[in-house]
């Protein structure tokens, strides 16, 4: 197995992060800062093309500059041209790069800044993408004024489904009439966001979010708050279930869902509660624990892709400490097969999604490093 870093900018901030920004900074801080404005990014989200053999890149970037692609036949990142229709408050495509049905990729506009923002910022645009000719566009504002976190991809209906933030509401684009729906809300901030790191369809068309209670009448939501719901197309209305993902100590409660999976198995699976692992059906929206990879340490898993072998790989872990998983996912069973970090020994702080190339390669895009720019990691020599 050999592992890589690739830089889009080597930019390291010392202790600056420490010092001076972390809880003191606010949005307009960092945008008046060239080098942090410029430099610091994240890596969201990835889509690979195979008839280019390129990484397609949704980014984090408080210039703007959120979507470019690592051409991995010359081996450097090539811009998309997105400065021509870029606006200041766009922030970053968070977890939503999806191919449609015509060929051309689709992303939608996440936030970084405050509520004090609201009016100015006109709200989170679909982008299309061409990759044939390069054109690229912004469609509509689904819902003006406010953002996307993440989108999944309906190619044979033609719908994107777009999970919104702030506030947290599910609504929905038709490609081919143009029609904006809202279904409503999914959680009200008491106790935070509810919402997980990606929307997910399963393989009956019906997209998949989770739900929190809200308890006003109480000082917070509760150990129960969270849940699972699902939109059925069919229908045009979310169906909120009262079942969520149980605690991995067996205790009365439910932890809030991380990432979602459809591996094409009849079922779902999920990730939360420090990385824990579980197995949704997909009638019910019942779950069932799986087991948890790491529990001594601070911990996650927000994506997972299926490799070769027909196996779900991804990275675990955090705060410079990160492992791959494999998962088993036709038995619940996994395994760590090894530490991430670069030639140099430069540790990876934590992985916000993963994708794979035609020959095995596994990309995982790195975010939120608070003290230098995130990197892509190159993962090779899997299955050798």
């Amino acid at each position: 197995m050999k592992i890589r870093s690739i830089k889009l900018y080597d930019q390291h901030f010392g202790s600056q992060w420490e010092d001076e920004v972390e809880d003191r900074w606010e949005y307009d801080d960092v945008r008046n800062d060239p080098a942090w404005r410029e430099k610091w990014i994240s890596f969201d989200c990835s889509l690979y093309e195979s008839s280019q053999e390129r990484i397609y890149l949704g980014i984090t970037s408080f210039n703007s500059d959120i979507f470019k692609a690592y051409d991995r036949k010359s081996d450097r990142f090539i811009d998309l041209g997105y400065s021509k229709i870029a606006n200041p408050f766009d922030a970053k495509f968070h977890r939503s790069l999806e191919r449609g049905k015509d060929g051309c990729i689709y992303g939608a506009i996440a936030l970084l800044h405050c509520v004090d923002k609201f009016q100015q910022a006109p709200g989170g645009a679909i982008v299309r993408f061409d990759p044939k000719s390069g054109e690229i566009s912004k469609i509509t504002i689904p819902v003006p004024h406010v953002y996307i976190q993440s989108i999944a991809l309906d190619p044979q209906r033609e719908m994107i489904y777009c999970q919104c933030f702030a506030p947290e509401k599910l609504a929905s684009l038709n490609l081919r009439t143009g029609e904006v729906r809202d279904h409503g809300l999914l959680g009200t901030g008491i106790g935070g966001m509810c919402q997980p790191e990606n929307l997910v369809l399963d393989d009956n068309g019906c997209v998949w979010s989770s739900w929190q209670l809200t308890r006003a009448w109480q000082n917070s939501p509760g150990v129960d708050c969270q849940h699972l719901c699902k939109l059925d197309p069919r229908k045009g209305a979310i169906e909120f279930l009262k079942h969520g993902l149980a605690r991995p100590d067996g205790k009365y409660g439910t932890v809030k869902a991380e990432g979602l999976f459809n591996f094409h198995d009849g079922y779902l699976y999920a990730s939360g509660a420090n990385g824990s692992l579980y197995r949704v059906e997909t009638d019910t929206g019942k779950s069932e624990y799986l087991g948890t990879a790491i529990s001594d340490r601070p911990s996650r898993l927000a994506a997972m892709a299926t490799g070769p072998d027909g196996l779900a790989y991804g990275v675990t872990g955090r705060n410079g400490n990160c492992e791959i998983i494999r998962f088993d996912f036709h038995r619940g069973k996994y395994e760590l097969i090894g530490k991430v970090a670069d030639q140099n020994g430069e540790p990876c702080f934590q992985i916000h999604h993963v994708s794979f190339a035609a020959d095995g390669t596994l990309y995982a895009c790195e975010n939120d490093v608070p003290y230098r720019s995130s990197y892509l990691w190159e993962i090779s020599d899997l299955f050798r």
